[in-house]
């Protein structure tokens, strides 16, 4: 369904100078999530994936929480059951239901523009986990986090057990993930699951500073492997791994018309005005990597399950 053609419900997407900016808008709930928000998320990647013209996406959420997690008052047990919602339920495979924040995470981990999260708010369960993806994460002192999945008698979700241990290491995401504890702000600076924590009033302007960096200076297709070359190198055994992958990228941008430009306007002392694009000129080389397909029964012989 082409969700924005009829208008987001769950969501706000606005573009403005190059930044745009997708708000969490369930605020009488505190942004808890459906699965209609989580499609909707999917179809704002998909437009600001396809406008040339966009360079960073900040995520926030609207009022005083970021996201409280699932809807449970919505849908009672049935959202953690996989039962309907709002006609967006995800498929089901050899029995098993695909995961619906899972589905989201992996499309935002797919982006070809860096990702921005201003915690504004509690995030936590699927209002936390989503904002593993994301490339920068900075949090008002306002902000609370809580993986509380096995106080809901479930267990993590949207890909969280793959990318929380990566992002703050294992014990750090030990501790979260098993006792389901909500903690504050500072503890997630610590921890290095947010980089900056600071005043309320200041969140979207810092986040929009870190924005406007990175579209005032950065060539975009420069961004968009920068930002997959760091992620797929976190299950590389070894380093050498990482040594063909730059080689080759970096032979495929050696005099390219955005390499001819990044070097004249440092030269030249002025803002660069990076030609190239990401919807036209992606090196051949891209995409590196083979999307694994959801097979839960090969999953299950796999790790012997």
């Amino acid at each position: 369904m082409d969700i924005w053609m009829n208008g987001f419900e769950h969501i706000r997407y606005e573009v403005s100078d190059g930044i745009a900016t997708v708000t969490l808008n369930r605020p009488e709930v505190l942004n808890a999530q459906t699965r209609r928000m989580q499609a909707e998320v999917i179809a704002a990647a998909d437009l600001w994936d396809q406008d040339d013209a966009v360079r960073a996406v900040i995520f926030t959420g609207a009022g005083k929480a970021y996201s409280a997690g699932t809807d449970l008052g919505r849908t009672g047990p049935a959202a953690v059951l996989g039962a309907g919602n709002d006609g967006f339920d995800p498929p089901v495979v050899n029995g098993v239901r695909r995961d619906s924040g899972g589905v989201m995470v992996l499309r935002l981990y797919e982006s070809s523009k860096p990702l921005i999260a201003a915690v504004n708010g509690a995030a936590v369960g699927v209002g936390a986990t989503m904002l593993l993806p994301m490339d920068f994460r900075i949090a008002s002192e306002n902000a609370r986090f809580g993986f509380v999945f096995t106080r809901r008698g479930i267990v993590p979700e949207s890909c969280s057990s793959w990318f929380l241990p990566r992002v703050v290491g294992i014990t750090q995401a030990l501790d979260w993930f098993v006792t389901g504890k909500v903690f504050p702000a500072s503890k997630a600076q610590e921890a290095g699951l947010v980089s900056e924590v600071v005043p309320a009033e200041s969140l979207l302007a810092r986040a929009h500073e870190i924005a406007r960096e990175i579209a005032d200076h950065t060539s975009p297709v420069s961004v968009a492997l920068t930002r997959h070359m760091a992620w797929s190198m976190l299950s590389a055994p070894h380093p050498m791994h990482a040594h063909v992958l730059e080689s080759r990228l970096f032979t495929a941008r050696r005099g390219c018309p955005d390499t001819v430009e990044g070097v004249k306007s440092f030269l030249e002392k002025r803002k660069p005005q990076f030609p190239m694009t990401v919807s036209s000129d992606m090196p051949k080389e891209f995409p590196w990597w083979e999307t694994p397909s959801f097979d839960p029964g090969n999953a299950a012989r796999e790790e012997g399950v």
